[in-house]
């Protein structure tokens, strides 16, 4: 049995006047998905939230545009296609294993909504059943207080996208109307209500039903002022004019890739929109396993953790299923391109056999400026990174270039400062730092930053026991101008003597 699609309107950004029919959906939905634009804010999640429960598996569709450029050879629209194709059949592969799936919409699914996109590849295919909202045209009615129609006035929707001739048009032949998609077609629609000579009646509201909600004179407003979430009113209840579903558009062809993804160093809340994207759009997860366990559960994901020591096999994994045609995100933990994977991955990628599997690398905070954030601003001048690790490198390398970071007088970050397999090497560390630095040096230790056991000292060279330090450890040694604040601040002050 296959699961059940549901449309589910949200109303124009109240929670409460979410339906109770709504509500009830969402909260029994196996999978919830929602649309946003790059930034991964998506306003249908938010207004959805009180209803969200725990365990749910969530889908985030990432526009790839919005209102810019793109490079895409068949332009902004071959772009938000293949985006849809591409949704369409991430929802697909949960109502093919049974999940039942609640689509969220603003307003109403079917009322200039991203859900009809949805609908017309899958409705036909799927159970489906469609829950209305409250749109936004009754929204903000609502907030004027005025009634758009009356006996037999005839109500026009309009796009705010039409040329101002156009608008101006329709505006003048019809007893009321409802100006959508304002934003940065606002000036040729205000255009349009005065070519029409009926901007002296029209009204504007933005966000209606919110918090942030505004109404005023149309002629009042300050068009640079105007979000996308607003619209224009000739003073009317509204009821849409739905379309037959579509016939689907052809699968489309898979395209692979690999791309290496920075979580964070800890906290779910410091991995960024774009490596949320990138985890949401994925098919399979390859990394060390703990990494990879930090990573929500999805069943439509295939999840392949490894052991710590198979960077070379990992990355060669990676690339195999992404030359297959699946869409692989390879995760590290603080950002890839710091002591992590994207290295290893772009090293892997450049033999014969893996030549056109584009690879891409999402950014992601670093540990070390996740520790100075948690204390102040240690690094606030020049500094360095290092890593104490021998596996990759020999000790005697690393020893040369903490010799030299140090007699800089670079604040140092210390990475991978002790394991179990390699206890002494902390201790000859401090040893190479203290034939240079004074005792009273500032040194910070950060354990788990940003992860159930955070624990964060602040201590000196001279004081700093080395058995006090493990893997799970990131150690910042300040330079001669690092100091501590008498309220416990560490920073380095970004002027240098001399």
């Amino acid at each position: 049995m296959s699961g059940r699609l549901y449309g589910v309107g949200l109303g124009p950004g109240d929670p409460e006047l979410v339906t109770v029919k709504a509500a009830r959906l969402i909260g029994a939905a196996d999978v919830v998905a929602f649309h946003a634009a790059r930034h991964g804010r998506s306003v249908a999640r938010g207004v959805a939230e009180p209803y969200l429960r725990e365990g749910q598996i969530e889908e985030l569709l990432v526009y790839p545009v919005t209102t810019e450029t793109t490079d895409h050879p068949g332009g902004y629209q071959g772009a938000i296609d293949e985006f849809y194709e591409a949704a369409a059949a991430r929802l697909a592969a949960h109502l093919d294993a049974g999940r039942d799936v609640v689509v969220l919409a603003e307003g109403d699914p079917l009322f200039y909504g991203s859900y009809m996109h949805m609908h017309k590849r899958l409705a036909h295919r799927y159970p489906t059943e469609v829950v209305p909202g409250v749109t936004s045209v009754s929204g903000a009615a609502a907030a004027v207080g005025r009634p758009l129609v009356e006996r037999d006035e005839v109500l026009t929707v309009l796009p705010g996208t039409l040329p101002a001739e156009e608008l101006a048009e329709r505006l003048a032949s019809t007893d009321s109307a409802a100006v959508m998609k304002l934003g940065r077609t606002f000036p040729q629609v205000r255009e349009a209500f005065e070519r029409a000579g009926v901007l002296d009646r029209a009204l504007y509201v933005e966000r209606a039903t919110t918090d942030r909600q505004r109404c005023l004179p149309l002629a009042d407003v300050d068009p640079s002022s105007v979000p996308y979430f607003s619209l224009a009113l000739l003073p009317s209840p509204l009821t849409p004019q739905l379309a037959e579903p579509a016939d689907p558009l052809p699968e489309p062809a898979a395209h692979g890739e690999v791309v290496v993804v920075g979580l964070g160093p800890g906290a779910r809340s410091w991995t960024t929109p774009e490596a949320a994207e990138a985890l949401a759009a994925a098919d399979d997860l390859v990394g060390y396993g703990p990494y990879v366990d930090r990573v929500p559960a999805n069943p439509r994901q295939v999840r392949h953790p490894s052991d710590n020591r198979v960077e070379a096999e990992r990355a060669a994994h990676a690339l195999e299923l992404a030359r297959s045609g699946r869409r692989v995100a390879v995760v590290s933990s603080g950002d890839p391109g710091v002591f992590a994977m994207a290295a290893a991955v772009l090293e892997v990628a450049a033999r014969p056999e893996f030549a056109g599997v584009p690879v891409r690398v999402v950014p992601g905070l670093t540990a070390a400026q996740a520790v100075a954030s948690r204390v102040g601003a240690p690094l606030g001048h020049d500094f360095c990174v290092l890593s104490l690790s021998d596996v990759l490198k020999p000790w005697d390398v690393i020893v040369e270039r903490l010799r030299h970071a140090a007699a800089a007088d670079l604040v140092i970050a210390l990475y991978n400062p002790r394991s179990r397999h390699r206890p002494h090497q902390l201790g000859e560390a401090l040893t190479v730092l203290r034939e240079v630095r004074a005792p009273e040096t500032v040194v910070v230790v950060g354990r788990d930053v940003g992860g159930p056991e955070e624990r964060l000292t602040v201590t000196t060279l001279g004081d700093l026991d080395p058995g006090t330090v493990d893997m799970r450890c990131l150690v910042m040694i300040g330079s001669s101008q690092t100091r501590v604040t008498p309220a416990g601040a560490v920073y380095t002050p970004r002027t240098y003597p001399g």
